[in-house]
Order: C-alpha cells, then structure tokens, then sequence
C-alpha cells in the first residue's frame, strides 16, 4: 500500500513536470476558438483526452514492443535510420508545434491590425478542440511511457490503476492551471510572442528526441535528443531576457519622455 501511494504521488509530479509544454500549447491554441466558447473547448478538450490518455495508457502496455519496433531501415552514407511508430508519433508532433509557433509569429508580425489578428486567427469550437485532443495525446506518449517505467514494480493490476489515477487527477490540475495561464496570457499580451517562442522550442525537442527514437544519423552525425534540463534551462533564460528586455524599453520611453517635457519647457 505504501509503495503504491508513493508511486501514485511520484507520477503525479511528473505528470505536473511533463505537462507543462503541453498546457501551454493548450492555452494558446484555445484562444482560437471563439471568445465565449474557450473555456468550453480547454474543459472539455482536456477531459477527452484524459479519458482518451487511460485508453492508451491500456493499448501502450500491451503494445510498447511492437511500437518500438523498427519498421524502416535507412543505411547510406547520407543518412541512417531505424524508424519505428513511436519516433513517427513524437516527430510529428514535434514538426506541427514549430509550424504552429512560427505561423503563429510570422501573423504577429506581419499584420497591422491587432483587431483583425485576432479575428482572423479564429476557428471552430470542433476544430481547436480536435488540436488539442491530437496534441494532448502525442505529449501523453512519453509521460505515460515513463508512468509505466515507474511503476513497474507494482504489481500489474495494481500499477494500471494507480496510473489511472495519476492521469485523472493531473489532468484536473490541468484544467484548472489552464484557465489560470490563459488569464495571465489575456491580462499581459506582451508574454503571447515569449509563450510562442517556448513552443518552438518544444517541437524543437520533440523533433530531436523523435529523431533520437529513429536513431536518425546525417554523415554519421547521430540526433540527440534535448534534455529536460536543457529545456528548462533554455525557457529560464527567455523569460530573464523578456523580464530585463521590459524593463529596459520601459526605462527608455521613461527618458524619451522626460527629454520631450524638457524641450518643452
């Protein structure tokens, strides 16, 4: 009994430490959909894939050998390869996140209305919520993968349902720090470009670490995949410079306007 609290209180920390990247592409895709209906779709987007994520937490145990089988092999002096359906799932989802980000950076910058940028980027309330089911259950992959490293020492039945549980309650927390981080996003615009650019980031990591799962090589360079570390460390480092980038700017329209009030006078 002790051992499965302790592994059901361990896997909902990682889900927490894992499903941050997730939450934020969830915050930032619902905000597509319209106004009124975005807490519907975050809700309800989330709930699906929690009842979706049990679904293959179940397909995943019996299924994990064959997914990591090698379907595909590439040898050339160009490229090697050794491509399997779980490096597919991870590569493509790591490929449409940085297409979504700089999309989603290139309207920023290239339209000149802030009102019909937002207008434009709307969609259907079935369409952003498919997303975001999609893309909760290609970052569920790894966090349930590691859900059953951890508790593979419980015994199976055991260890299934206290899997089960930790997806149930992380994905609670989920809908309720989404709301909150979709608040923040509202309240201080200025942190959609900084939320963008960490997305790319994490389909940066998912293209390597999908690349890693293929054992892909270019001129006998393998791909590596990035690190948690190395993500959090690359996110701490953004958001100093975003933080010290504000103040900066701020101090400099302060000294611009106090030059003008001493023209003027």
């Amino acid at each position: 009994m002790a051992a499965a609290l302790f592994t059901l209180v361990m896997l909902i920390f990682l889900q927490a430490v894992l499903g941050f990247d997730n939450l934020l592409y969830i915050s930032l895709e619902s905000k597509r959909a319209p106004e009124d209906k975005q807490s519907y779709v975050r809700t309800w987007g989330i709930g699906i894939a929690i009842v979706l994520r049990i679904v293959l937490l179940f397909i995943l145990v019996s299924l994990i050998p064959y997914l990591q089988k090698a379907f595909l092999n590439i040898d050339n002096e160009f490229l090697t390869a050794k491509v399997n359906a779980h490096s597919i799932i991870v590569l493509f989802g790591g490929a449409f996140i940085v297409y979504t980000a700089i999309k989603e950076i290139w309207h920023m910058i290239s339209i000149e209305d802030v009102h019909s940028m937002k207008d434009s980027k709307k969609g259907t309330v079935a369409s952003v919520m498919t997303m975001i089911i999609i893309m909760n259950l290609v970052f569920s992959f790894d966090s349930i993968l590691s859900a059953i490293a951890l508790a593979n020492e419980l015994p199976k039945t055991t260890g299934l349902i206290v899997m089960t549980i930790a997806i149930v309650i992380s994905g609670i927390l989920m809908i309720w720090l989404s709301e909150r981080v979709t608040t923040f996003l509202k309240r201080n615009r200025m942190y959609e470009v900084l939320g963008l650019f960490v997305l790319f980031i994490v389909g940066i990591m998912l293209i390597t670490e999908g690349g890693h799962l293929a054992h892909l090589s270019f001129f006998g360079n393998p791909i590596l995949p990035m690190s948690k570390a190395t993500f959090y460390f690359v996110i701490l480092v953004l958001v100093v410079v975003d933080i010290v980038q504000g103040r900066y700017q701020r101090k400099l329209v302060m000294e611009k306007e106090k030059n003008a009030n001493d023209v003027t006078v």
